[in-house]
């Protein structure tokens, strides 16, 4: 067995109600006198209005920075600069994936001065941040990205044209408060997404190349729980309460997975593609996953058929529809997007013209230095040109 690391929120809050908690908890993280926190929403901060009122009761003076949509390097920047401005010691992330990584790079680079790039991955130098990040919890309303329990911020560059992590063991939250009353009333479309997003990301994690034990444990309930509920959350939303509680502590446990191994190829696609086109991250993770999976395993046949890594397919057959049979289970993916009403990627823009530049920004991604073998270029091409 090769020796690994295992790291997550110094505390998780999980379970119907929790975020009434929330005052009394963030309370016990500021030490100093006048109590400050930047809550930080997605685009609908309205709905961020009865957590304000219970930080209110707490005596916590909460000021609000609204992310319209998913966060860019500027934007972090700009929210860093209201937290100092403001004077608060805290910052509270509220909302889907897009918030809640804000609020970890903001709350990094309200601490840390310089060039974003010195930090960033991939198109920056990715330096460790030179100071602890302000304490960050996360408050999660969507069952999808597993932001509250990450050790990374995906942000926009807008000059690059591509999505790319902030990433330090630092800014993993203080606390993560997964609430799954939150998720009830998620339209479908949302709940698609993002469960496919959640789906993904407890089974890339499961068939890495740095799964470990902890992480295998997490991911096999993590995949039996979505695996049953997507559907059911989609189809009867707030009627299906047990769909929803599935969804949140399978988004939870794949955050925590993909923070102590690592993705693979469907992340490594979905980066680049965000970063170029308006395309929904859960929404793309979607289509490429049964494309993904099918290649993997077809590569693994063809160069490595003693690979562990086929019986993990195996296993997440069993996981997903009840038998080994990898060519059944990848079908069901299939018959899954189409259920969940999944678009093509040709919906957002994407074009065989953007199939190069994609491929080539995908095969330097970090994400995919984790997938179970190294795809070709033409294996890469051959995804893009299915899912488009």
């Amino acid at each position: 067995m090769t020796t690994f690391e295992f790291a997550t929120a110094n505390r998780i809050l999980f379970g119907a109600g929790t975020v009434k908690e929330v005052g009394k908890r963030v309370a016990a993280l500021i030490n100093t006198p006048e109590k400050r926190a930047l809550v930080v929403t997605g685009g609908k901060a309205d709905r961020a209005r009865p957590l304000l009122d219970i930080l209110e009761a707490a005596g916590i003076d909460a000021h609000t920075f609204a992310i319209h949509t998913e966060p860019k390097v500027e934007t972090a920047l700009e929210g860093a600069l209201r937290a100092k401005e403001t004077g608060c010691t805290l910052v509270i992330g509220f909302g889907g994936g897009s918030a809640i990584d804000a609020a970890k790079a903001i709350a990094a680079f309200a601490t840390n001065e310089g060039d974003p790039l010195d930090y960033l991955e991939v198109i920056g130098k990715g330096q460790p941040l030179k100071n602890a990040p302000l304490p960050v919890i996360a408050i999660p309303t969507t069952a999808g990205t597993g932001s509250e329990v990450t050790a990374n911020a995906v942000l926009a560059s807008l000059e690059h044209r591509v999505k790319v992590s902030l990433r330090s063991p630092l800014m993993i939250p203080a606390l993560a408060v997964v609430d799954p009353e939150l998720t009830y009333q998620l339209p479908p479309d949302i709940t698609a997404s993002t469960g496919m997003d959640a789906l993904t990301q407890v089974i890339e994690p499961w068939v890495s190349n740095k799964a470990n034990p902890i992480t295998d444990a997490l991911c096999m309930e993590g995949i039996m729980r979505a695996g049953r509920a997507v559907r059911w959350a989609y189809q009867k939303g707030a009627e299906d309460i047990n769909a929803r509680t599935d969804m949140a502590l399978a988004s939870l446990l794949g955050g925590i997975a993909l923070a102590n191994a690592k993705l693979g190829a469907v992340h490594g696609f979905a980066g680049p593609i965000g970063g170029m086109f308006d395309a929904p991250h859960g929404a793309v993770c979607a289509v490429l996953l049964p494309i993904v999976t099918e290649v993997n395993i077809r590569a693994l046949r063809e160069r490595a058929p003693g690979s562990e890594t086929l019986h993990r397919y195996d296993t997440m057959g069993w996981l997903l529809i009840g038998r080994e049979d990898p060519d059944a289970m990848i079908a069901w993916l299939h018959d899954l997007i189409a259920f969940l009403n999944i678009p093509p990627l040709r919906t957002y823009g994407l074009t065989p013209a953007d199939i190069p530049p994609i491929v080539e920004k995908a095969a330097v991604a970090s994400s995919m230095k984790g997938n179970p073998i190294e795809l070709t270029h033409d294996e890469l091409t051959e995804i893009l040109e299915r899912a488009i």
